[in-house]
């Protein structure tokens, strides 16, 4: 296990891992699959987590859907998002490989199935949940992704978070002050960035796909304007000693936020210009105005094509 900035992976080393390589394979069937979320839970499954240590007690748990932060102490283990309840037995050992204490708050930074899909046995394990009020309202209700054509019914009352704010809040646990802020609406419109402030480490949530293009929820707030807002916010957030944690992909820095944010605006202007002039939609595609970062991005969950019609649908 690395530490500090040496936490930076390639993306070809990414992709290696276990948990990551089966959802890149599943992502490769979804077409011939039951469809996007039931092939992310089989595959969470049978998946490996990878545990990546950084700073002052805080590790990284990567496999099972979006990345977990784990931040361990005498106050008990915290951590930043859920995974799938699939992976619970391995995300236990992976706990129980870092520290003996008890599993005692879990923040969600938004409410999709990949970062809470786990709240409920972490609750029963003894979490206290928080999050955005737009996630437990979300989580509470039957709600629906068009671009995923899936209805997710309401969540077990396990699984709703206990504590909820509007805008910021802050806890103050193993001896580290993090601070929880809602973005404006980005990936969805219940976003938080989670910051363990003495470490100086930020934890972006789905604001941030690091190596990969991401998955925009338009039917419960996202656009692409907001996630490059969210991205340059979390630019403005951060220094060059900053260690960041996408929601998906290998653990980051300052440089690749900004590498984030200029595909995000630069595929943003050439859509938009197509869209300007009358192309449809089906012309835009052809035009392939993804095509120049397609070998980085292009090679996880959200293809080229997919990413288009995001953008191509908010612009």
């Amino acid at each position: 296990m690395a530490s500090g900035q040496e936490v930076v992976l390639s993306r070809r080393n990414f992709i290696k891992s276990a948990g990551a390589a089966a959802l890149f394979t599943g992502r490769r069937s979804i077409a011939q699959d039951q469809g996007i979320v039931p092939t992310m839970l089989r595959e969470a499954a049978t998946a490996n987590i990878t545990i990546h240590t950084l700073r002052r007690n805080i590790s990284v748990l990567e496999g099972s859907g979006g990345n977990i932060a784990v931040l361990t102490g005498k106050d008990g283990n915290v951590l930043v998002d859920a995974g799938f309840s699939a992976s619970r037995s391995k995300i236990s050992a992976s706990l129980a490989s870092l520290s003996d204490v008890p599993i005692t708050h879990l923040i969600n930074t938004h409410w999709h199935i990949d970062h809470t899909d786990g709240n409920e046995w972490l609750h029963s394990s003894g979490a206290l949940i928080v999050a955005h009020e737009n996630t437990k309202k979300h989580l509470s209700v039957p709600t629906r992704i068009d671009a995923w054509d899936y209805n997710f019914p309401p969540s077990p009352a396990g699984g709703i978070p206990r504590i909820t704010f509007a805008d910021h809040h802050t806890l103050y646990l193993n001896d580290t002050l993090l601070n929880l802020r809602k973005y404006p609406s980005a990936h969805t419109d219940s976003d938080i960035s989670v910051r363990f402030v003495e470490a100086d480490v930020l934890h972006a949530g789905d604001t941030f796909w690091n190596g990969d293009y991401p998955f925009i929820d338009y039917s419960t707030g996202g656009s692409i304007d907001g996630s490059i807002l969210a991205a340059e916010e979390n630019i403005a957030k951060t220094t060059e000693q900053t260690i960041v944690i996408p929601g998906h992909g290998p653990v980051g820095n300052r440089a690749a936020l900004i590498e984030f944010r200029d595909m995000l605006a630069t595929i943003r202007e050439r859509v938009a210009k197509l869209k300007k002039q009358g192309d449809t939609l089906s012309a835009t595609l052809a035009a392939k105005p993804t095509a120049t970062f397609d070998e980085k991005w292009g090679q996880f969950l959200t293809t080229p094509a997919a990413f288009t019609k995001y953008v191509y649908q908010g612009v």
